[in-house]
């Protein structure tokens, strides 16, 4: 039995991740900025619950002493906690580019610097970081979230070495499109890009519980990266063998949604 503190868990694949690990009988620490979002899913589920915002210190170090004082300690950090973004370069406002870098980058960053010192004590962890296939793929028109999503590729490929002497494993999941309450925050200056982001998650075959169902499975086996799409899997095998297949791909699309940008 582990104990489980998953970010950003008040809705969406977090909730489905709690409802997951809390099934197969671990203990679950459900947060959330959302205080009373946690605190429902939690009181669904028998699981603990706190607020938490992932920008703030005190909350990652309240979150911590939680952790030491009701469970002597943590097995696994899900940084879950993310938001959504989209338009052309030059019309993204550099309030929204800071907006999600805070969430996005740096709070994932915290989480892992403030957990990383109770693994090492006990000598074991696991960290899992929700990332994203906009970080392999990096279409147009999603700069910012492609820079933040590829930014927690990044640090989790370098903790995947810097922990692993002390038994420490990292995971990383790059899921595309499924059905889940991203949009609800989504930041764009481009409305064509909130109606093609709604209709591609409408459109999507995976759920939430699927996704969860592949993180909980590569938490078990220690898996470092996670493809929870057969498309992705097969979209990041076609960019490292054949990237001009996947070059002429993107300019396809590029040229059929841009028009309804430049409306």
């Amino acid at each position: 039995m582990s104990r489980v503190l998953i970010t950003g868990g008040g809705s969406g694949l977090g909730a489905a991740l709690a409802a997951k690990f809390a099934a197969r009988g671990d203990r679950v620490l459900v947060t959330d900025v959302d205080g009373d979002a946690a605190k429902a899913v939690a009181a669904a589920l028998g699981a603990e619950h706190l607020a938490l915002d992932v920008t703030a210190d005190a909350d990652w170090v309240a979150a911590r002493e939680w952790c030491a004082e009701h469970w002597d300690g943590l097995d696994v950090l899900v940084n879950n906690a993310g938001v959504g973004a989209g338009g052309r370069i030059e019309r993204i406002p550099m309030d929204d580019w800071d907006w999600i870098w805070r969430i996005n980058v740096r709070g994932v960053v915290r989480g892992c610097a403030e957990f990383v010192p109770v693994f090492k004590a006990a000598g074991a962890g696991h960290i899992v970081n929700i990332a994203s296939l906009a970080a392999i793929m990096n279409l147009p028109g999603m700069a910012s979230y492609n820079v933040t999503k590829a930014g927690v590729l990044a640090l989790s490929e370098t903790l995947r070495h810097e922990l692993r002497p002390y038994g420490i494993a990292t995971t990383v999941v790059c899921p595309a499109f499924f059905q889940t309450n991203l949009n609800d925050r989504l930041r764009t200056p481009d409305p064509a890009a909130l109606k093609l982001s709604r209709k591609l998650m409408a459109s999507s075959k995976v759920t939430a519980d699927d996704v969860a169902d592949r993180i909980v499975a590569a938490v078990a086996a220690r898996r470092f990266l996670v493809h929870t799409h057969p498309d992705g899997r097969r979209a990041h095998r076609l960019k490292r063998l054949l990237p001009g297949v996947i070059d002429r791909q993107v300019a396809k699309y590029w040229a059929k949604i841009r028009p309804a940008m430049e409306t």
